[in-house]
């Protein structure tokens, strides 16, 4: 049976139109949760749209698919394993509208303003979420991306706008992700790419650790990487880690997030496309396969 068939659907487009009060509402009175019931967090994200990037490998357009997104992520909420999700405000009303988010937590992504593409891509303003309505709207916490490139002179207001929501969501009582990834300007076409080096992403963390005139509300988004327990040495910060983009052999993405989930501060996993879009198209044996890993049987 589907999560959201003809019926859920239209009933979703009508109230968006007819009462859009109702996300809100439902977000703000939901039944909510603890932040940690046993120290671990499995966390669905889907807050790629808002910066422009629509596609996975295979299918440029697949995230353009709204009903097909939401279909996936509530079959991932459903699972008792997920713990919640991360998501921008329009795909986080949606769901609320669809009573998704009970004893779920609901982080909301705050800078969406480095388009995917776009010159000033690494300039990454806060265009979704702020602190003040993560906390006004009843979410439970922000998330911020900090790409850090030396080639770019963006780089330093994104710097000084994630620390400022570091304080703000700290003033606020809230918890923030921060995700630091290290970029550069590809020589010759000036894409903005994740620079591949455990170096750079070593002290990619390490400056993100820093951000802030506290890290009391601070947990850190990141790689599995290829040596996570020397990645995350720099700093006893909790760690969650990112799924990335789908890969053509999923087992060995779930190898690397279990060695990941070895090292202490690392909490669990923040995943989106891998998941929600992988390749056999099978979410809920993604989602159960990934549950193992937060939550191995004992």
């Amino acid at each position: 049976m589907p999560f959201l068939d003809d019926a859920r659907w239209r009933e979703l487009i009508d109230a968006r139109a007819e009462q859009p009060q109702l996300a809100l509402d439902n977000l703000r009175t939901r039944r909510r949760r603890p932040l940690l019931t046993d120290g671990r967090l499995f966390i669905v994200a889907f807050d790629h749209t808002a910066r422009g990037m629509l596609g996975v490998p295979g299918d440029q357009f697949a995230m353009a698919d709204r009903r097909r997104t939401l279909e996936a992520l509530l079959c991932a909420l459903s699972f008792p394993e997920v713990d919640g999700v991360l998501a921008s405000a329009d795909v986080m009303e949606d769901l609320a509208v669809l009573g998704a988010l009970d004893d779920k937590l609901a982080f909301g992504t705050m800078n969406r303003g480095g388009i995917m593409g776009a010159d000033w891509e690494l300039d990454d303003r806060m265009t979704a979420y702020s602190a003040a309505s993560i906390k006004a709207n009843g979410l439970d916490g922000g998330k911020v991306l900090l790409r850090l490139a030396d080639d770019d002179a963006g780089t330093a207001p994104t710097i000084q706008a994630c620390a400022q929501a570091v304080d703000e969501c700290a003033a606020h009582g809230l918890p923030i992700m921060v995700e630091p990834l290290p970029y550069h300007h590809e020589p010759g076409t000036g894409t903005a790419k994740l620079l591949d080096d455990e170096d750079a992403l070593l002290r990619a963390v390490a400056i993100g650790s820093g951000l802030g005139s506290t890290s009391t509300s601070t947990w850190l988004k990141v790689p599995a990487g290829k040596n996570p327990e020397r990645m995350l040495a720099c700093t006893t910060l909790p760690a969650l880690i990112l799924g990335g983009t789908p890969g053509a052999d999923p087992e060995a993405t779930y190898r690397s997030w279990e060695r990941a989930m070895e090292v202490p501060n690392v909490r669990g996993l923040v995943v989106g496309r891998a998941l929600l879009f992988p390749p056999d198209g099978d979410v809920a044996g993604a989602i159960k396969r990934a549950a193992s890993i937060v939550r191995p049987a004992t």
